[in-house]
């Protein structure tokens, strides 16, 4: 079998047999194929596109490139849950420890934020002393005794993905469905859980830009989980706006400790619930959304959402001091606050623009390699649909240095206005599987 072959195969638009994605994948996986023909392959994919067979295969044999964690030891139904990324998304932290509560098992392998997304671990990081790096045997270990772990990815899980998605970044070939869906659904595969939920994010702060490219998506993820033996569902969610009214890791983690205890944003907890009932129904420990709803409810009201994420960062080395009182976590030593200059509605939050500044303050990373301000970030007061007159509070800045005047023109042009009434966006525009 020859790679040229098999690009001269997908470059005349015939679908490759599960042989030749094999063949590939291991070559991508021990060097044996060179990366300016995976280039071709991948450029030629992006062009001519990959059926849902070809893309089961291709995740499959992502999945197998590597370390498969197994999750048989420990009793119940495993679950998982993916977001896309967007700003403010806390999602994991909060969602966690109320469906845990539950009676779920969450074995949740989370990453690092990059650019004007943020990520799991680096939220947590901003609790001190939290282990994001437990073992293997102590991943284990944790879900089968309080039913919650969130970490970053153990062992050796998908090196043909990292090396695919590296080439991808350099070669222009990142925007395909096929090629997007196999390497998410190959890290959530070999992460070892029953059933997973995707929440999939449209709109302005998120990767797919439309509703119609993030159901493509999400029915895509979707056949890939199901074909390979994973109860798959997805959620199509708003981007448009920042969830809820954090941007920043510490920020953030208030915000998700605030929703666990019942006083989080409307918006945010919402979603939570949503995902919490679909997880609850996918882990057959509910027969309706209602049923599984009051089960949240409850968890939430009697204080066990709680109590679950104060044992989950006790278990993983984090002071839970600081889980009771917030004062305790990272503070800027500067608070601005940012105020309308304007009367009306606010019409527009531009979500990915917020997420930029947040990371020019130090909440995010322009480059992998560049460290983190746990403290700084955004806490917005406005949104979309809001009325505010001039003079009105629209967010509050918590930073290290002065803010310059470029960043604080940048901020006021993330808004616009309309004389208008506007109407509000459900936040969850969709349920699919």
């Amino acid at each position: 079998m020859r790679i040229l072959d098999i690009i001269e195969k997908k470059k005349n638009k015939i679908a490759l047999s599960d042989e030749e994605i094999q063949f590939w994948i291991d070559g991508v996986t021990d060097g044996t194929i060179p990366d300016y023909q995976t280039s071709s392959l991948l450029m030629a994919i992006v062009l001519n596109g990959m059926d849902e067979h070809e893309t089961a295969k291709l995740a499959e044999a992502m999945m197998n490139s590597g370390d498969v964690i197994d999750l048989s030891c420990i009793d119940g139904i495993k679950s998982d849950k993916h977001s896309t990324g967007g700003v403010g998304d806390k999602t994991s932290i909060a969602l966690g420890a109320m469906v845990a509560a539950c009676g779920l098992k969450v074995a949740k392998m989370s990453g690092r934020g990059l650019g004007h997304t943020g990520g799991t671990l680096d939220k947590l990081e901003s609790i001190e002393g939290f282990n994001c790096f437990l073992s293997e045997e102590e991943f284990k270990k944790q879900v089968d005794e309080i039913g919650l772990s969130i970490i970053g990815q153990t062992g050796e899980l998908v090196p043909a993905d990292k090396k695919l998605y590296a080439l991808r970044d350099v070669t222009s070939t990142v925007n395909s469905i096929p090629l997007i869906a196999s390497s998410i659904m190959s890290k959530k595969l070999a992460s070892g859980s029953n059933t997973i939920l995707l929440d999939v994010k449209y709109g302005e702060g998120a990767f797919m830009k439309t509703i119609e490219d993030a159901k493509e998506l999400a029915n895509a993820m979707i056949s890939i989980g199901n074909k390979l033996g994973r109860n798959t569902m997805a959620m199509i969610t708003d981007m448009n706006q920042p969830l809820g009214n954090t941007i920043g890791n510490a920020l953030e983690v208030q915000e998700a400790i605030e929703t666990v205890k019942g006083n989080g944003p409307k918006d945010f907890t919402e979603l939570c619930m949503c995902a919490g009932e679909i997880m609850i129904m996918q882990a057959k420990l509910a027969e309706s959304k209602e049923e599984a709803r009051k089960m949240l409810e409850e968890a939430i009201s009697s204080g066990k959402a709680y109590e679950k994420l104060l044992e989950m960062v006790k278990a993983q080395g984090g002071n839970v001091e600081q889980i009771k009182n917030t004062d305790l976590l990272p503070k800027s030593k500067f608070i601005t606050e940012m105020k309308s200059k304007e009367n009306g509605y606010i019409g527009n939050i531009h979500s990915m623009q917020l997420g930029i500044l947040a990371m020019y303050l130090g909440a995010g990373r322009q480059t992998k390699e560049d460290s983190i301000n746990y403290a700084v970030g955004l806490k917005m007061n406005v949104k979309k649909g809001n009325q505010v007159k001039e003079g009105d509070l629209l967010c509050t800045v918590y930073h290290d240095e002065e803010l310059s005047q470029d960043w604080i023109n940048k901020f006021y042009d993330t808004f616009t206005y309309s004389q208008e009434k506007v109407n509000s966006i459900p936040i969850v525009e969709d349920i699919l599987g």
